[in-house]
C-alpha cells in the first residue's frame, strides 16, 4: 500500500525576547520529520566573537539568512517539516519567510506568541541567571528591539496560530 506523501510545514514564531518561541519550538519539534533549525545557535557558533550590539546582529543575521534559505527550501522539498526558531517579528523577516515558503511550496504555520512586555521581562532576567541560553539580552536591548517588533496580519498571506 502506498502512502501519498504528506506537504511539510514550514513553522514560523513571532514573539518578543523570552515569549516562549524556543519553548514553544522544542514542542513543535516532537513531531516525526520535523527538525528545528534555531539561529541563536547558528549565530552563536559563527559569529558569537562578532556579535556586540543590535546593528552587529543584524549584520550576522543577514548573512546567516543569505547562506541558509537554499539550504531551508532543499529540506522542505525533501519533505522535511522545519520550526524556523528565528524571530519573525518585523514585516521584512516575515517577507523572507514567505520568499521560503513560495519557492518550497510547503505549508505554513506563523505562531504568535502574544506575551505581555513585563512577562518576556521577568522571563528574560530568570533565563539570563540561568545562563542557558546562547545571547543574554539587557532590558535596554529589550526595548530596543521590541520598538521594531510589528504584530502579523492576516493579509500576509500566513496561517496565523495566536499563542496567548
Amino acid at each position: 500500500m502506498t502512502r501519498s506523501p504528506q506537504k511539510p510545514t514550514l513553522h514560523l514564531l513571532c514573539g518578543k525576547i523570552a515569549s516562549g518561541k524556543s519553548t514553544l519550538s522544542a514542542t513543535l519539534a516532537t513531531q516525526p520529520g520535523s527538525v528545528i533549525i534555531a539561529e541563536d545557535r547558528w549565530l552563536a557558533q559563527l559569529y558569537a566573537d562578532e556579535m556586540q550590539t543590535v546593528a552587529d546582529y543584524v549584520r550576522c543575521s543577514t548573512k546567516l539568512k543569505n547562506a541558509i534559505k537554499p539550504h531551508l527550501i532543499a529540506l522542505l522539498n525533501a519533505g522535511v517539516t522545519l520550526i524556523l526558531d528565528f524571530p519573525a517579528n518585523t514585516v521584512a523577516s516575515r517577507e523572507w519567510m514567505m520568499d521560503i515558503i513560495r519557492e518550497s511550496g510547503a505549508d505554513n504555520q506563523l505562531h504568535y506568541l502574544n506575551v505581555p512586555d513585563d512577562v518576556c521581562k521577568a522571563r528574560l532576567h530568570a533565563r539570563n541567571q540561568s545562563g542557558t541560553h546562547d545571547f543574554a539580552a539587557t532590558d535596554e536591548q529589550f526595548d530596543l528591539i521590541t520598538r521594531h517588533f510589528v504584530e502579523p496580519n492576516d493579509q500576509e498571506g500566513f496561517n496565523i496560530i495566536r499563542h496567548s
